[in-house]
């Protein structure tokens, strides 16, 4: 099989790159995606809804044996390797994500230009978000009206009352309710910005871009099933990649060009298995060395989070089981010296799950929307079956674990307000560990088990606090977190997880800078024919989502490509 353009990986940027780059009828195009296809007329029930939250957690939809640790091991020496859902299918993390499409701030961008990615400033950058997206509230000059993406607010008929009451108790404490989280950068509570089409469903990028007309383009093929084990080379030049189909049936398709757009979990580790990477770790796996770059699997990054909760009385839930759940964020800024405005998010999320403790469930999911903390993968095997080893090394940076810290007390000082009263029940920590991944794949025993429990907690009365703290929290209370800094800092140690945004694993940068693994035009240095376009290729990690950041970064590579960069 041969083709002039070869893109691997059919995420949130796969499909974009396809889309794009066969609109060049003498261009042939392949696209190949591990999971399997999502196209209209053949997408789940489950990634369709505007509640994500059984398609993120559905072991099909993922890359299952992936695991990555998550805090920092100098301060939590007894941390273990923690499932990491990364999307395995066509859409990638537009497929099964919160759907959230905010861009991050300007500076965010002109940071990336600072670093090395020259053309990558906020100036440059503008112009393709608002060409991406169709927004259906807001126009003027930062918003797009006529995109394949259309984006709009969470309304009225939307928003739960508990997540509006958060949002005016946040007004009440000085953080006041703004109108648009894509208009100007500043602190607030704001509703949420969602790409989802003008029906209300989800619009992964394998439905905005890859249409039934595109997919009837000639010069485009698309693979799913088939996942890349590994690239081809001769000598210093990409000459295709290598793919496995389901059942086993490997293959090689030649190419002139290669893009890897895997993500930045597995596009390093594509790179790595081909000899592009640190010199001494590519020899000591017995994988003869291509290109000696030391960036390729450095610079990890990621949304460091942690999260405050609440039962909630029957007045205060989702009236709507089908709605998004991320309805609002708070953003603000932490103040700590050096930290730039808007350093902080929360999620202000009507429900915790798809099960009934879930529903009956609300929180404040805190990221560090600034982190300052860098992780690294590694190959653990030349094997392409074998994951990478993924450290994230969250907090190892101490201003990360300052405000982190910081924001799960001001979180439970915003529930516990007396503003909240009749719309929050008891009040305790949360967190994403490996315990609560369990209880939340979706199943029928799960499903059973947690209603079980929501019915107990429904009629415990005046011993829900009690049974909440012995089931749910595991003895660990809100009260006795707020009363010991000590002890509130070692729990956000113990208990950070991420975001699902990795990023910055093969930044973009000056052919000079030994860390950088690409040029601004996302071509990896050292070898001809080969180019980089996902989020891998971040020099720092945006305030934002990074799905819209994403598929930004898949346009202009694209373009990039088209012009012969």
């Amino acid at each position: 099989m041969n083709t002039d353009t070869l893109i691997l990986g059919g995420g949130s940027a796969g499909c974009v790159l396809a889309a794009r780059l066969s609109e060049d009828p003498q261009r042939d195009v392949i696209l190949v995606e591990a999971g399997r296809n999502v196209a209209a007329g053949d997408i789940p029930a489950d990634v369709r809804a505007r509640y994500p939250g059984r398609a993120y957690l559905d072991t099909t939809n993922i890359w299952s044996g992936l695991t990555a640790l998550m805090g920092d091991a100098a301060r939590n020496a007894g941390r273990r390797p923690r499932r990491y859902e990364q999307a395995r299918l066509l859409g990638g993390g537009s497929a099964i994500n919160a759907l959230m499409a905010n861009r991050g701030a300007p500076g965010d961008y002109d940071e990336w230009e600072d670093l090395g990615a020259q053309g990558w400033n906020w100036e440059a950058c503008l112009p393709v978000f608002r060409a991406m997206e169709a927004d259906r509230d807001c126009d003027g000059p930062l918003h797009g009206t006529d995109g394949p993406l259309v984006v709009r607010r969470i309304g009225d008929a939307q928003i739960s009352p508990f997540v509006h009451r958060v949002m005016t108790t946040l007004d009440g404490r000085g953080h006041p309710i703004r109108p648009d989280q894509n208009g100007p950068w500043e602190d607030g509570t704001f509703r949420g910005v969602v790409a989802v089409d003008d029906k209300g469903e989800r619009q992964p990028t394998s439905l905005a871009y890859l249409t039934p007309e595109v997919r009837r383009r000639p010069n485009l093929k698309i693979l799913t099933g088939h996942a890349a084990t590994r690239l081809l080379l001769e000598g210093t030049r990409a000459v295709g990649a290598e793919v496995e189909a389901e059942g086993g049936r490997r293959f090689a398709i030649a190419a002139r060009r290669v893009v890897l757009a895997a993500g930045a979990i597995h596009s390093p580790a594509l790179l790595l298995r081909a000899g592009i990477g640190p010199a001494e770790e590519l020899r000591a796996l017995g994988i003869p060395v291509v290109a000696d770059r030391r960036g390729v699997g450095r610079n990890l990054m990621e949304h460091p989070s942690i999260a405050v909760a609440t039962w909630l009385p029957p007045g205060a839930r989702e009236r709507n089981p089908g709605e998004h759940h991320e309805q609002a964020i708070w953003r603000y800024s932490s103040g700590l010296p050096g930290t730039p405005t808007g350093d902080m998010h929360a999620a202000i999320l009507s429900r915790a799950g798809w099960h009934a403790v879930g529903q009956r469930t609300g929180s404040l999911f805190f990221w560090v929307n600034k982190s300052y903390s860098r992780g690294f993968l590694r190959l653990a095997s030349a094997d392409p079956r074998v994951e990478p080893d993924v450290d994230f090394r969250m907090l190892s940076d101490e201003r990360d674990l300052v405000r982190l810290t910081s924001a799960l007390r001001m979180g439970a000082h915003a529930l516990l307000d007396p503003a909240m009263d009749g719309f929050r029940d008891v009040v305790f920590p949360a967190s994403y560990t490996p315990r609560v991944a369990r209880i939340a794949v979706p199943g029928l025993w799960n499903a059973a088990q947690r209603g079980a429990l929501a019915a107990l907690l429904d009629i415990a009365g005046p011993l829900r606090a009690a049974l909440v703290h012995a089931v749910v929290t595991q003895g660990v209370r809100m009260d006795r977190l707020l009363s010991d800094d000590d002890a509130l800092a070692d729990f956000v140690r113990t208990n950070v997880g991420g975001t699902w945004h990795p990023s910055g694993t093969c930044r973009m940068g000056r052919a000079g800078d030994p860390q950088a693994v690409t040029s601004p035009a996302g071509a990896v240095f050292g070898v001809e024919g080969l180019h980089v376009a996902d989020a891998s290729l971040m020099p720092s990690i945006p305030r934002a989502n990074t799905n819209m950041p994403t598929i930004m970064i898949a346009e202009r590579i694209a373009a990039f490509l088209s012009e012969r960069r």
